[in-house]
């Protein structure tokens, strides 16, 4: 047994000797308060150099004890409690397990930070700490918290990327942002997949503000992602940005662009009522599913020969994204099960949805940015979500591998 465990003990048996109950919060707010009491006395001893009510061996030194004073502060398992926290008399001491005009333990912090990430407003925060904890907590400390995220986040904004991307996904989401006024600012996330199949967000950014994103816009962009270290990418997955097509072989010559084709089948139940969509996406099937582009051509002018009296901007829109979405057809059917959809950067943008409803609007775009930081930070702690995307993505590695042999040569020398 520790040293720690006999302490424990020790601490249980003379608790059930005085008849305390083992279970009360009391008992353990009491324990905790006592032990941070104990550690700062202990601390201070060392400052000094001599225990209390010792002379000072130190003949050079005037520095003593010179009382406490009362502080107030938040654990993260028994809530707030009152300790006295021992001063010295030239203020040279300077405790380490509640420091200077801290008011929370370590991880208090960090349960703020998961709140935020899960949509919580600061209120929402501080009314929550009120509730569980029994401790009143400032929107205005809440906020500077958070703020403590911005140097991590400008860290892994510009962190080194790998080499190769077998595909990258870029999606959109719309936040509320005051700037003057309160607007629907664009937000760009891009999720990569790298040769062993694992996904990570590789960026994220603010849309400019007006006319929308343009070729500029996605050109620098993807010079970013060059210049963090990505020398190649395969495919490059998204629903019809504007300008990013013209863009992409400017940076990577030989990257395929490929049109979403979950987004293509939902936009086109835009233009019909729901009583129909059953019907329309049965009849799209054949298009997506064709095995060459000729068979999926036909199927399109099938579609419109049933469809289009009703309802002709559904095959327009197909016909005008054609050139983004044939690539897709021309591989085999694992590699499609990869391109299908934007599905894995899809569940993201959703989940930064869920959480932004309750946000209302953000105060500025870096509060937006921050935000989404945090929600990315916060994904898949358990891992189950990576374990069940690298088990799908195994059988379309081995299809890539065959398919870009020249460009993996890492994968196809094994």
């Amino acid at each position: 047994m520790t040293t720690e465990h006999q302490l424990a003990q020790n601490l249980i048996t003379q608790a059930k000797e005085q008849g305390l109950d083992l279970s009360s919060d009391t008992l353990l707010k009491t324990l905790t308060q006592d032990i941070i009491q104990a550690a700062l006395d202990e601390e201070l001893t060392d400052h000094l150099g001599y225990p209390k009510h010792a002379e000072n061996p130190n003949q050079t030194s005037q520095n003593t004890r010179n009382g406490y004073r009362t502080k107030r502060i938040l654990t993260d398992t028994v809530g707030p409690i009152d300790i006295k926290v021992p001063r010295d008399r030239d203020g040279s001491f300077e405790p380490t397990i509640v420091p200077k005009r801290a008011r929370r333990l370590k991880n208090v912090d960090e349960i703020i930070l998961s709140l935020a990430a899960k949509g919580l407003t600061y209120g929402d925060i501080a009314a929550h700490f009120e509730q569980i904890y029994g401790a009143s907590i400032s929107k205005d400390t809440i906020s500077r918290i958070t703020t403590t995220v911005l140097d991590q986040m400008n860290e892994w904004a510009a962190r080194p990327l790998e080499t190769v991307y077998l595909a990258v996904f870029i999606d959109a989401i719309y936040l509320k942002v005051r700037e003057g006024q309160v607007s629907n600012r664009p937000f760009y996330v891009a999720m990569g997949v790298n040769v062993e199949g694992a996904r990570d967000v590789l960026g994220i950014w603010a849309g400019p503000e007006g006319a929308g994103e343009s070729a500029k816009f996605w050109l620098q962009i993807l010079t970013e992602l060059k210049n963090r270290g990505t020398a190649d990418i395969f495919y490059l997955v998204c629903d019809g940005l504007t300008g990013l097509p013209e863009a992409v072989n400017a940076v990577y010559e030989r990257t395929i662009v490929q049109n979403c084709v979950i987004h293509m089948i939902r936009n086109s139940m835009h233009y019909a009522p729901r009583q129909h969509w059953e019907a329309i996406c049965r009849d799209l099937k054949p298009v997506y599913q064709a095995v060459t582009e000729q068979a999926a051509q036909a199927a399109l002018e099938a579609f419109g020969q049933k469809w289009d009296e009703k309802y002709p901007a559904i095959s327009a829109l197909w016909w005008r994204r054609w050139e983004e979405f044939i690539p897709f057809l021309s591989y085999e059917m694992e590699v499609r099960r990869v391109l299908y959809s934007t599905n894995a950067i899809e569940s993201l943008n959703a989940r930064l949805r869920r959480s932004a409803r309750s946000r209302g609007h953000f105060v500025s775009e870096e509060s937006a940015l921050k935000f989404m930081y945090l929600t990315v930070r916060s994904l898949d702690p358990s891992g189950a979500g990576a374990r069940r995307w690298m088990t799908r993505w195994k059988p379309a590695l081995n299809a890539f591998a065959i398919v870009f042999g020249d460009r993996l040569p890492q994968v196809a020398g094994r």
